[in-house]
């Protein structure tokens, strides 16, 4: 799984040549019959095949495997001509502009991006839906948001503030002075923001406050995080608080805090995305206390569904969809919500 920054809407709340595709990870998943896709004969406008693109931040992360999947099985079932691509990391803005481009040079009726910049996109997806595609922000808002044309995402503020509450009842629990290490994600990212803001408010503190020991950009990576956690323990051992943007950091920083004599009893760490291995390998072990749990393939599925639906002449989604966020934990502590581990593994991904 930084980065004054917009806010999620709440309901409170050119051709281009085959190699240069191939060299972007541009890909093509046609679903749907030959004769529905042919554009003669008697094929209803309503069945007619459409193109919907599909940009993740990368290929390798379950977050984004997960998201395909379910973009791709949304499309066999919608009559979809389905293009892929992904960035080479979690940052990788220059990708995503160029798989923009190419998606709408493709025909691409609707483009469904997860933004590696919140910013720094804008003024491709301009470009886009200027030539007339729909544009549909999954997981990560554009900045400002209303740069798409809509929002499908994880509330990701509210994961932030679940954590962060889960975190302050457990420090109380344990009887301890928190001392508190924030694993970010980049700065200019929006998701990170929305995070890092949200676990404040839930820990009750505000930026700047005494308690926290230190923040530093691990671009959602479990190398660069324990780097990260490291350099902070240099800087405060007694760390005991540890917030991370997803659970590839937790994981990295969890092996600095290891390294470092440090037993999870000892300290509190929260999440967030609930993908399987994080139940499986943090949840249940009591590695990570809690995360807070988000679904990437009903952000895609709904993407792919209402993208089509849009492109064969009905109403255009529009402003923001929540997708949903729970949070799960081994250790259920009183007046906090959340879910167990059981119910983590039969809704989990990757």
């Amino acid at each position: 799984m930084k980065e004054g920054r917009s806010r999620l809407v709440r309901p409170t709340a050119r051709v281009a040549a085959l190699a240069s595709v191939a060299a972007l990870g541009v890909g093509v998943v046609a679903c749907g019959s030959d004769s529905s896709s042919s554009s003669g004969g008697g094929s209803s406008s309503k069945n007619k095949e459409v193109t919907i693109g599909l940009i993740t931040k990368t290929e390798t992360n379950p977050f984004f495997v997960k998201m395909k999947e379910g973009a791709q099985a949304q499309a066999k079932k919608d009559n979809v001509k389905l293009l892929t691509a992904s960035g080479k990391s979690d940052t990788d803005n220059a990708s995503q502009v160029t798989a923009l481009e190419n998606m709408t040079t493709q025909g691409a009726k609707v483009i469904l991006d997860v933004p590696a910049d919140s910013k720094a996109v804008v003024p491709a997806v301009k470009k886009a839906r200027d030539a007339g595609v729909l544009v549909i922000a999954l997981d990560t808002p554009t900045e400002p948001q209303e740069a798409v044309d809509a929002l499908f995402a994880t509330d990701n503020k509210k994961a932030g503030v679940l954590i962060g509450k889960y975190a302050a009842a457990k420090v109380k629990q344990m009887g301890i002075t928190p001392k508190i290490a924030m694993i970010d994600l980049k700065p200019g990212i929006t998701v990170g923001q929305l995070r890092h803001d949200g676990f404040l408010e839930g820990f009750g503190i505000k930026e700047g406050d005494p308690k926290i020991v230190g923040a530093a950009p691990a671009e959602g990576d479990q190398t660069k995080a324990q780097a990260a956690m490291e350099n902070l323990l240099q800087k405060d051992s007694g760390i005991n608080v540890i917030y991370t943007i997803n659970e590839p950091s937790a994981f990295g920083a969890a092996t600095a805090l290891k390294a470092a004599g440090k037993d999870p009893k000892d300290y509190v760490m929260v999440s967030v995305d609930g993908g399987c291995n994080a139940i499986k390998n943090g949840i249940k072990t009591g590695v990570i206390d809690a995360t807070s749990q988000q679904y990437p393939l009903k952000m895609a599925a709904l993407g792919v569904e209402k993208g089509a639906a849009a492109a064969r002449g009905g109403s255009k989604p529009s402003g923001y969809v929540d997708t949903g966020v729970t949070l799960i934990t081994a250790d259920p502590l009183k007046g906090v919500d959340s879910k167990d581990a059981a119910y983590g593994e039969q809704n989990c991904w990757g």
